[in-house]
């Protein structure tokens, strides 16, 4: 177990292109669910972490997505947040990259802004810091059975050891896990990445060949909001929860 992170990034510079119409006129992590919008959502979850900075990236409308973060930093001060505007779409790998001198020397939360995880018995993050052993690992990954994930129609990301390593699907047709989006990364993994655009997954696969990535299996809900049909039945598990 590592000090619980004290810094985050959420991923917010998407275009969202499955979930047009509507994200013609609002950036995905601003589109509403259960009247929040889906970025409130991860936020309210670094915070309640006793998460200090957090970094947020924005490309796609992104002035819609500065005057949420100013607006959010005013509600809740506790929360110093940072933009990092992207000029050209640098994929999740390459926004975290240009924000690396803002995320600190220690292991640090990263998280989408485009799902919903909501916690079980003990709140996720806090699961991750309590599992996260640097000397081991390079990155923690929150998996979800692809059996209860609401909303994903995909084939799986990864499977697990009983120890916790993962090893991604590859070409075989299916995989028992899904990556949520939720994790926590060292500064070490960054070490050597390519400059511009480029998915974290290129860093995954490192730290697999390493055998450093890990998977941690979520105990509550995941909403993956991919297309609307996603959006409304994300809607409807929200109306219905306690």
């Amino acid at each position: 177990m590592i000090k619980p992170p004290q810094r985050a990034m959420v991923l917010a510079a998407g275009k969202g292109l499955r979930l047009r119409p509507i994200t013609d006129r609002v950036p995905k992590p601003l589109v509403k669910v259960g009247r929040r919008a889906l970025i409130d959502y991860s936020l309210d979850a670094l915070r309640a972490a006793g998460v200090r900075e957090a970094v947020v990236n924005a490309h796609y409308l992104a002035e819609a997505i500065e005057t949420f973060v100013a607006d959010y930093q005013k509600a809740h001060p506790a929360l110093r947040l940072h933009l990092s505007r992207e000029d050209e779409l640098l994929e999740t790998g390459g926004g975290v990259m240009q924000a690396r001198k803002l995320l600190g020397d220690e292991p640090f939360y990263v998280m989408n802004s485009d799902v919903i995880v909501r916690d079980g018995a003990t709140p996720a993050l806090h699961r991750l810091a309590q599992a996260f052993d640097a000397t081991r690992m390079d990155a923690l990954l929150l998996l979800q059975p692809v059996a209860q994930a609401l909303g994903y129609d995909g084939k799986g990301d990864y499977v697990r050891s009983p120890e916790g390593r993962l090893t991604s699907r590859g070409t075989v047709p299916s995989a028992p896990f899904v990556f949520t989006g939720a994790q926590i990364l060292t500064p070490r993994l960054l070490d050597g990445a390519p400059d511009g655009a480029f998915s974290l997954k290129l860093l995954y696969d490192r730290a697999e060949a390493a055998q450093r990535l890990f998977g941690l299996i979520h105990d509550g809900a995941w909403l993956h909001i991919g297309t609307p049909d996603g959006l409304a039945l994300a809607e409807r598990a929200i109306a219905a929860a306690p």
